[in-house]
């Protein structure tokens, strides 16, 4: 039972883990974008940096959460 939930919780955790990435991503390019506002820049800008935390947090959990199932 712990592997099944273990599996589950690491495909949920990857896929918000994608999500977080392209947001990053996204943001990344409008920080980049000459033709913006300072402050839209500088707002996607930090909403990129938070996107790479959940990036990583979410990474690290499905990893975890992979060695549970197979373990």
């Amino acid at each position: 039972m712990d592997t099944l939930k273990n599996a589950a919780n690491y495909v949920g955790d990857k896929v918000q883990g994608a999500t977080a990435t392209a947001s990053k991503e996204a943001n990344k390019d409008v920080a980049k974008d000459s033709n913006q506002g300072v402050g839209t820049r500088l707002n996607a800008a930090g909403d990129a940096i938070s996107d790479k935390v959940s990036e990583n947090k979410h990474d690290a959990k499905a990893e975890a959460h992979k060695q549970g199932a197979t373990h």
